[in-house]
């Protein structure tokens, strides 16, 4: 099966409060969520994030917006003002997080909606 990153199959929203940090995907089809639903497990996340989240993931889904909805605790080192990172912002994982490569069937990979520049406009003539 193919190996494509999350940005291929979803959208996030994230955000944060205190050391807590929520991102949900939104996946663009029916068939890219029932990918990412099947691969992308809590424990998927927090291996994803392994060294910047300490405590743990919960995953919730919301079928009916074909979304999956991650809360990790811990996340965020110790909170905005509290934290030593440079970045500490529930959002940026949220960018992180569609870069995470995950496996899917072929057709999902074939009809997945890249939202990638075409840089072939700038290779010289």
């Amino acid at each position: 099966m193919p190996r494509i990153q999350l940005r291929d199959l979803c959208g996030t929203r994230s955000g944060d409060k205190g050391d807590t940090v929520n991102i949900a995907l939104f996946a663009y089809d029916a068939a890219a969520y029932e990918a990412i639903r099947r691969e992308v497990t809590a424990r998927a996340v927090a291996a994803h994030f392994a060294g910047l989240i300490n405590g743990p993931v919960t995953r919730y889904e919301a079928p009916n917006l074909l979304a999956l909805n991650f809360v990790a605790q811990g996340a965020l080192g110790g909170g905005g003002p509290r934290s030593l990172r440079s970045d500490n912002l529930g959002k940026t994982l949220g960018g992180a997080l569609l870069r995470m490569e995950i496996e899917v069937p072929g057709p999902v990979a074939a009809t997945a909606p890249r939202r990638r520049p075409d840089l072939s406009l700038y290779e010289p003539r």
